[in-house]
């Protein structure tokens, strides 16, 4: 058969296939417009009705086979004119979503306008062809029309369903301009929906929502507060709320009182963990994860994030309680999974799972599967910072996952480090086979890692330079090294490393912070040192280990009473060992002994072996 039959008969095959979901569209209801015969309601005991027939006849299946025909031979111009005369002709919604669809994929945006305007004129009561009409004049950049369909669409959507669509609204109207634009286009189409019981507080959500976006931020949170006092177990207000924390903190009240609530959702808890966790709040963070998991106590993926966060915190019983009963809870559902790899991560720190947490994600940082293999690689983590190898080991053996063999066998390195045996615990990870420049750079990493971990700082710096050498311009090889410069009193190093991170990546913050702190630190150029500090606090507002070295920047310029209260707004956050050495000198020095000590004893039981902490005590000659 000569090759254009085949494609002949390839193309009419295809647009058989495409024409049978055509077909089954234009159904017996398709036929049944408000022009057509209705069907008489069957009353109880009446003859069963005859069956509908459909709208489909030989004309209306030829013209939609010629249609697809010509889209598949290229003629886009042809194929619409053919399926939205069908349309027209038949009222039917999906041959109209399909001229559309023809149109938009054409990318003829007129003719998909005019197909949606006789979809509208067709079918009046249709929510999806004001939706699709709405749609393309935003696709078109043309808000001056979007009023008309816009009101059309709320008042055809089922009222159940209203809420929800204006709920949407600020994301749906992205497109329809300037953020003050999308504002006064949704105060008029909503304004038979304020006051109705079923969408007042949809309303205002919305429309604090769009004021958000218009950087208004004081008229979200009025509107917000005015939702919230309309009905307080509405969630929507507390969203809101926690989208505005960071810029307007007094929002978090919304939170908080929705929260307070016996019915509130558990996932909205979880959510707000994660935006604690984003601004380092790991103290409160841990009181939210504690409720959750007396409300439900089964639900497993918070024992994970609470693990971490103890962890972090220093608090390594509660840590590996929780991890345990995570365990407990996850492995029976891993157990009668098939099994299969999990993609590697980072260093096998609480941070892992911390900083994994999706906004989006109600269900938590990991599945099951990846959840247990963290899970255990931090059971290992702190076993071996207890000095329990034995049963670091039982952890580690536990994963049998290959793609995660290089957290693995970092954590086999750092406990043979920790006994001594370095040279073994190199060796280890040199011997970890290379498939890309990701894993060699990985490779470097966690081999500069261990050798931190023992305080090799010489060692993890060689580590680094030679990483730095492969991948010269990666920041984040280059700001460990830095780090490595600082440990080894290597200033000039150090600042030229981290000057170098500031060029190749002008918002990282931690950079910045690290110079001003290690400048005022050493009781040099104090001006620079804060405002490099300054400027960190400008990319990260409100992160504690910042804020701290502001206060101690500030304590090095003679600012103690300015100091004390950044160090003590850092230290309320961030309940951190180094921050609390600070917090502690401070008040030392403003005769605040009785407090600092408080303080000091405080972080010594979270944290003894600190370095930062012994030294500012043997320092200050102060005995505990």
């Amino acid at each position: 058969m000569p090759s254009s039959h085949r494609r002949t008969q390839a193309a009419t095959v295809w647009a058989s296939v495409l024409l049978c979901g055509l077909i089954a569209s234009v159904a017996p209801a398709a036929a049944q417009s408000p022009t057509s015969p209705a069907i008489a309601a069957t009353a109880p005991g009446a003859a069963t009705p005859a069956p509908l027939s459909s709208a489909m006849d030989d004309r209306l299946f030829y013209q939609l086979l010629v249609g697809e025909m010509a889209l598949n031979a290229g003629d886009a111009g042809s194929a619409y004119e053919l399926m939205l005369d069908a349309a027209r002709r038949t009222r039917d919604e999906g041959l109209f979503r399909r001229a559309v669809d023809i149109a938009l994929r054409a990318r003829a945006g007129e003719q998909a306008l005019a197909a949606s305007r006789a979809w509208r004129l067709a079918r009046a009561d249709s929510p999806d062809a004001a939706r699709t009409q709405l749609q393309i004049l935003l696709l078109l950049n043309r808000p001056e029309a979007v009023t008309e369909p816009l009101r059309a669409l709320l008042s055809l959507t089922p009222a159940a369903e209203r809420g929800d669509l204006i709920s949407a609204l600020p994301r749906l109207l992205q497109r329809a301009g300037e953020p003050r634009t999308v504002v006064g286009l949704m105060e008029e189409a909503l304004k038979p929906y304020r006051e109705a019981e079923a969408t007042r507080v949809a309303s205002r959500v919305a429309l604090g929502r769009a004021w958000l976006q218009a950087r208004e931020p004081e008229r979200a949170l009025a509107l917000a507060r005015e939702a919230q006092k309309l009905e307080v177990l509405a969630p929507g207000p507390a969203l809101l709320g926690m989208e505005m924390m960071r810029s307007q903190p007094e929002a978090e009240a919304l939170v908080r009182t929705y929260l307070a609530q016996d019915r509130a959702e558990p996932p909205l808890r979880m959510a707000y963990v994660r935006q604690l966790m984003a601004a380092q709040r790991y103290p409160d963070a841990v009181a939210q994860l504690q409720t959750l998991v007396r409300q439900q106590p089964e639900l497993a993926p918070p024992y994970l994030t609470l693990g971490a966060l103890h962890l972090e915190l220093k608090q390594v019983r509660e840590g590996e309680a929780a991890l345990q009963r995570y365990v407990q809870l996850v492995r029976p559902q891993v157990a009668t999974q098939p099994a299969r790899g999990a993609p590697g991560g980072a260093a096998p720190a609480a941070e892992t799972v911390i900083s994994s947490t999706d906004p989006d994600d109600d269900d938590g940082p990991a599945g099951p599967e990846q959840g247990l293999v963290q899970a255990w690689l931090m059971l290992a983590q702190s076993a071996e910072q207890r000095g329990d190898f034995k049963a670091a080991e039982g952890y580690l053996g536990q994963i049998q996952d290959p793609q995660r063999a290089l957290e693995v066998q970092t954590r086999r390195a750092a406990i043979l480090a920790r006994q001594g045996q370095v040279s073994q615990a190199r060796e280890l990870i040199r011997r970890l086979p290379e498939k890309s420049d990701e894993d060699a750079r990985a490779k470097f990493t966690a081999e500069a890692g261990v050798m931190r971990d023992v305080k090799r700082w010489r060692d993890a710096y060689d580590v680094l330079a030679l990483a730095v050498q492969r991948f010269s311009d990666d920041p984040d090889l280059l700001y460990e090294q830095a780090m490595m410069a600082e440990k080894l009193d290597r200033l000039p190093d150090m600042e030229r490393l981290l000057r170098r991170v500031i060029e190749l990546k002008p918002d990282n913050a931690h950079a910045y912070n690290a110079l001003g702190y290690s400048l005022a630190d050493r009781k040099l150029r104090l001006p620079e040192a804060k405002q490099l500090v300054q400027r960190a606090l400008e990319l990260l507002p409100g992160d504690p280990f910042i804020t701290d070295s502001l206060g101690w920047v500030e304590f090095r310029l003679g600012n103690n009473e300015e100091a004390l209260r950044l160090l003590r707004q850092a230290y309320a956050t961030r309940p951190d060992t180094e921050i609390a050495a600070h917090l502690g000198e401070v008040l030392w020095a403003l005769g605040q002994r009785d407090e600092a000590r408080k303080v000091w004893r405080e972080a010594k039981g979270r944290d003894s072996s600190n370095e930062v902490l012994r030294e500012t005590l043997v320092r200050l000659r102060v005995d505990l």
